[in-house]
Parts: C-alpha cells; structure tokens; sequence
C-alpha cells in the first residue's frame, strides 16, 4: 500500500486526482497555467462545480469548467471533467463512459478519470486515454475496502511536455485525513480539493485562502 501523502509530496504535478475510500472520496485539481489556476470550487444543489476565481482573466472555459461532483440517487459520481453530467443525465456509469473519450488538448490528450461511490461502499474507477491512436477504457469495479484504505488515480504521473498520462491499475493507497492530503499537495500547482467524509463535505481553495 502507498503512502499517500508521500506520493503527493513526491509529485509536482499529478494533475487532476481522485481518491475513494470505505467512507469517503477525494477529487483535487492543479495548475500550470494562468488559465488552470484561476479557479476555485463551489457548492452546488447536487455536488460542486469549478468556477473562476477571476472571471476577467479566463482565456477558454471549455475544460476547466464543469461538475465534478454530483449525486445519482444514493450514489457519488466524481470525475474530471463534463462527462459527470454525461453519467448523471444517462444514470449508467459504465454505459456512459462507452460514449466518451479522453480530452481534446493536443497534445497531452488528458485521460478523462472518474468514479462512483455507492452507499453499500462498493465503487468503480475508470480511465479513458489515448494509446496508439485509439481510446484505451479501462474500468475497475471494487466490492468495497477496508477502513483506512482507498485507490487512487490521476490524470499524469507527473509534470513533463507533453505531460505522461496515468499508467496502471489504480493504486492502492492509505486515507489520510482531509488537511493533510492539502497540505501535501504542491504548493505553487495545487488549486483546489473537494472532500467527502462520512457525509461531511469540505472544500478547500487556495486562492480563496490567500485572500
């Protein structure tokens, strides 16, 4: 099992992540570029929604705004992008990843990453990247885990140009508490982090902190 935090201290860049546990789900987003970091989290009716911090310096919305997390009944859909609408609107996780790919941005080709945490503690993670040309999906489907312990998967393993996409299966990692996986991440990427705690939501915004 992987330290957790170490592998966030360990990794500048990993992007956008999610992590899901017996209990809880956590969904981060970074930044590079003045576009990417101008964002921060905000509650919605059915989950949250990423939104800029300063409306006057966004440059293209297309995929740095959208809904990363919504309820579907009693279950938590978390993913990186607008295909969380997508699994909502069908109500069919696996069906509605099958019409979807990663993202468009050439030439990094961003593997779009998402999962579902149901109320029984069994979830499913998926990874749709490019390989070879071609939409590799790659699905995990866990009956549940032990107290403690989640998977983790992010959309690169690490900064580079153009930035290498998630390899692997999800990795299995320990669940730390909420402010300690913030204060882990990188200080001058890190943007933003929604988390799910027995219930208990929280958001956390570097910009909004700075203020």
């Amino acid at each position: 099992m992987t330290d957790f935090l170490e592998l966030l201290r360990n990794n500048s860049y990993p992007g956008r992540g999610i992590a899901i546990g017996k209990d809880r789900a956590y969904y981060f987003i970074m930044g590079r570029s003045e576009n990417s970091r101008n964002r921060i989290f905000s509650l919605t009716e059915d989950g949250i929604q990423t939104e800029a911090f300063d409306p006057s310096k966004v440059t293209d919305p297309s995929l740095i705004i959208y809904h990363p997390v919504r309820r579907m009944g009693d279950a938590l859909v978390v993913t990186n992008g607008n295909q969380t609408d997508t699994i909502v609107e069908m109500g069919d996780f696996r069906a509605a990843l099958a019409t979807r790919e990663y993202e468009p941005d050439e030439p990094n080709w961003t593997p779009r990453i998402s999962a579902i945490l149901n109320a029984d503690g069994s979830f499913s993670m998926s990874v749709l990247k490019k390989v070879d040309g071609r939409c590799l999906r790659c699905l995990y489907d866990y009956e549940g885990v032990d107290e403690g312990k989640g998977f983790f998967i992010s959309t690169y393993t690490g900064d580079g140009d153009p930035l290498p996409s998630f390899t692997g299966e999800p990795i299995e990692i320990d669940m730390p508490d909420p402010e300690d996986v913030w204060n882990a991440m990188n200080y001058d990427n890190k943007v933003s982090l929604y988390t799910y705690v027995n219930g208990e939501v929280r958001l956390f915004n570097k910009h909004l902190e700075e203020k």
